[in-house]
């Protein structure tokens, strides 16, 4: 009984993230949403973008704190390790739900693209970063990172093994793929308001953050192996490898790991 109530409270908390993952592209791109980044009631200037820093800053910390080794170490003393990734999916869920409810809304445009082919070439530009993050997720095991694999062994009584170190597709060109997903996401639209510029620069500067703790540990995990690996293939930019030195860093670039 306990293996498969850990199964459905780990297959809760992936409908949860997928749901919630669909919410963030329509909330971005203000299509399909109730509420996106571009409407709700006006908010004095200062105030909003308090608001919608410490939102993000919520969230960032969240990500990464929560993604440490250590942390995971002294969580799981009371969360059982089966679960554990399912409730760390679930709490990010959570707080981007909450950033989706209590962001505020700027509206002034800092630019807007008028010719018909530019903007279109701008929307492609942005499905095809949401198509990169997700098909990011799948190259590494999608149900691994979402905790969906954890539950499912459990359920069938076989022990958990690690996902180990590959190099498929994307990840011959940049080491992560799917931050570079969110990035090209965010970032291409052919209106830019100054509330969505406030999200993509923190989120930008969230992701260059996190990445540096994210190669920290995971050179830690796989040694002189990813070492290697950041000589030859470049962190976010395709084909320039200098980027390897943005602090000491290691292996595959993951959602759950910021």
């Amino acid at each position: 009984m306990t293996r498969l109530l850990s199964f459905i409270y780990g297959l809760v908390c992936y409908l949860a993230f997928f749901a919630t993952f669909l919410y963030l592209i329509g909330f971005v791109g203000n299509v399909a949403v109730p509420k996106s980044i571009d409407t709700g009631s006006s908010t004095p200037l200062a105030l909003a973008i308090l608001i919608d820093l410490a939102l993000v800053a919520l969230f960032g910390i969240q990500h990464s704190v929560m993604a440490r080794p250590g942390f995971k170490s002294w969580w799981t003393r009371w969360i059982p390790p089966t679960i554990e990734r399912s409730t760390y999916v679930l709490l990010a869920s959570l707080t981007l739900i909450l950033l989706f409810a209590l962001w505020m809304p700027m509206t002034r445009e800092v630019w807007r693209v008028s010719p018909s082919f530019a903007a279109q070439v701008l929307w492609v530009l942005f499905a095809l970063g949401w198509v990169l993050v997700l098909a990011s997720t799948v190259l590494i095991n999608h149900f691994d990172l979402f905790g969906l694999r954890q539950v499912y062994l459990n359920l069938k009584n076989k022990t958990y093994t690690q996902i180990g170190f590959r190099i498929p597709l994307f990840y011959r060109v940049v080491r992560h793929p799917l931050l570079l997903g969110f990035l090209i996401a965010f970032w291409a639209t052919p209106r830019m308001t100054t509330g969505h510029l406030l999200f993509t620069l923190a989120m930008t500067t969230y992701i260059l953050i996190a990445v540096h703790y994210e190669e920290r540990d995971l050179v830690a995990t796989f040694g002189e192996r990813y070492r290697q690996y950041q000589q030859r293939v470049s962190m976010l930019i395709p084909f320039l490898t200098h980027q390897k030195h943005f602090g000491d860093k290691s292996s595959r670039p993951t959602l759950h790991s910021h």
